[in-house]
């Protein structure tokens, strides 16, 4: 059994290319017997809206990914706590501390940097400052706090995905808690999986960059490590990553323009090589010729109603 989840950020609505990494989720989770559970990632007060929670999980119902248990938000204080838990316990082990750098500083400091450090990776410039130099610099940004990171002293983390392969990464000091005091994404993402007993991590590939560090972070709080399965996205017919540009990519523009959730289902079926061209499908119906183990790596491309035919 491997417990899975799928975890949307109420910040737009979903489009193809997030509910076919969600049946993907649904499709891994109860092909080996598991749980599939759904947590509302809304830690970021200023970009959640509220509605489209509600709306997001109408998604998921009309397509009929059914789930299991209570949905967890981020936002609910318990879960909360566990953050600030974390954070505290990574603080008394002496890993974290205060970044000053505003965001214009930090890319400024990675593009000069040089050595094994990953493309846009923190480079350490508020690591060995001292208690006058942190002071000097809390006092030129008295507006807003200091955003808190770890020393992960550049530790090479491999992590071996089931359908991306192995991907080695350097893990730089990345941020665990914002300036303005809201968890990180790296570190709540973490705390959460482990609280919800996830088992195995299902997304789109765009997020494999970021894996090493939350390995990495699952190691250093003493954390079951998941397994990882990174899909790939969903391209617009110019073959970039799919959006509202592309024209109507949510399931409520392509009901609007015809379709049904079934034909729905049924295309990300094809893309994914179970069901023939133009079959109505259900998750359930998929699950039988469903292989975890046997998913395509190649993204698929998918033309909105109006353009030309779906690939």
């Amino acid at each position: 059994m491997a417990d899975g989840r799928f975890a949307p950020s109420p910040t737009g609505s979903l489009h193809v290319g997030n509910l076919r990494t969600a049946l993907l989720a649904w499709l891994f989770a109860r092909a080996e017997g598991g749980r599939f559970l759904i947590r509302v990632e809304d830690l970021d007060p200023v970009s959640s809206r509220e509605h489209l929670v509600d709306e997001q999980l109408a998604d998921l119902a009309a397509l009929g990914l059914d789930h299991d248990g209570p949905i967890i938000r981020q936002s609910d204080p318990n879960v909360r706590a566990r953050h600030e838990s974390a954070v505290s316990a990574l603080d008394d082990t002496g890993l974290l501390y205060p970044c000053f750098c505003t965001r214009r500083e930090v890319a400024e400091a990675a593009w000069a940097a040089h050595g094994p450090l990953p493309e846009g990776a923190y480079p350490g410039t508020c690591r060995d400052l001292t208690l006058d130099q942190r002071a000097e610099r809390a006092a030129e940004r008295a507006d807003r706090g200091p955003a808190w990171r770890v020393r992960a002293d550049l530790a090479e983390v491999t992590v071996v995905d089931r359908v991306a392969g192995e991907h080695t990464g350097v893990v730089d000091d990345f941020v665990v808690r914002r300036g303005d005091g809201v968890p990180a994404y790296n570190l709540a993402v973490v705390v959460d999986d482990a609280a919800q007993g996830i088992e195995e991590v299902v997304r789109g590939d765009d997020l494999l960059e970021g894996t090493p560090r939350q390995v990495w972070l699952h190691r250093v709080l003493g954390l079951d490590v998941p397994s990882y399965a990174h899909v790939p996205l969903v391209l617009g017919p110019d073959r970039e990553r799919l959006a509202k540009r592309h024209g109507s990519v949510s399931l409520s523009e392509l009901v609007a323009a015809g379709r049904t959730p079934e034909q729905l289902v049924g295309a990300m079926g094809e893309s994914l090589g179970l069901a023939s061209t133009s079959e109505t499908a259900t998750p359930e119906s998929l699950l039988d010729r469903f292989d975890p183990d046997a998913v395509r790596r190649d993204p698929w491309v998918f033309d909105p109603p109006g353009d030309s035919a779906d690939h």
